[in-house]
């Protein structure tokens, strides 16, 4: 738990359950917390120097995130989602994320957001880490959302997201995971910039539709060879 440690600075003066809830949610999300990983309440809380009624109630808020469950007589552990749940994923972003598309009104439109994640998975692909090349793509889709400019839309989506990672983290090969679709976010930023709004809708659509598809068949062989299948 030595990583932990160094977390605890940011808990700062008014350690809550929501600061605890957030450090393990960036935990879960870089894999120091593997899906299906036993979350123990004492080495936790002796990291993090937190009440166990504190950790307790962090636990219970990543729970509602569908990032953790609670076994009963087992304890904590790190979600592993199932293939079903990998599709609804999927369900839910052509859903939210190609309404906010078609909502975006009369161009030029403020992509400073999406700019930054195309640049960011480029550079992380120069350097081959396909890890960053995932964080940078879901960035991108957050910037995306952004742009509805709804505060309960990034919500719903920050955890739709952190969901999502749950998923990297079992499938085997990332670079065949993510580097399609560097290019084809390049294209939806293009399309963008130009204005063209339908277009990048219909780019959006068959860019989720193939990417459920891959991500599916990634996770199912992952899952076996796992055993969790």
């Amino acid at each position: 738990m030595s990583g932990l440690v160094d977390d605890r600075a940011l808990l700062g003066r008014t350690s809550t359950a929501e600061r605890v809830a957030d450090i393990l949610r960036g935990r879960i999300a870089d894999g120091y917390f593997p899906p299906g990983e036993r979350l123990s309440e004492e080495s936790i809380g002796s990291a993090l120097k937190v009440s166990r009624n504190t950790l307790r109630e962090a636990f219970r808020l990543l729970t509602h995130e569908r990032l953790l469950t609670h076994e009963l007589n087992r304890g904590v552990f790190v979600r592993v989602l199932t293939v079903e749940d990998v599709e609804d994923i999927f369900r839910t972003r052509r859903l939210v994320e190609c309404a906010v598309v078609r909502g975006l009104g009369r161009p030029p439109y403020a992509l400073d957001g999406l700019v930054a994640a195309v640049t960011e998975a480029q550079r992380a692909a120069r350097d081959k880490d396909w890890k960053g090349v995932g964080t940078a793509n879901i960035r991108f889709h957050g910037e995306l959302v952004a742009l509805a400019g709804s505060a309960r839309m990034d919500e719903l989506m920050r955890s739709v997201f952190a969901e999502l990672r749950l998923v990297f983290h079992v499938v085997d090969d990332p670079r065949r995971l993510h580097e399609p679709y560097l290019s084809r976010n390049r294209e939806i930023l293009d399309t963008l910039q130009s204005g063209d709004r339908p277009a990048a809708e219909r780019l959006l659509a068959r860019y989720l539709d193939d990417s459920r598809l891959g991500m599916v068949e990634a996770y199912e062989a992952g899952l076996g060879e796992s055993g969790e299948g």
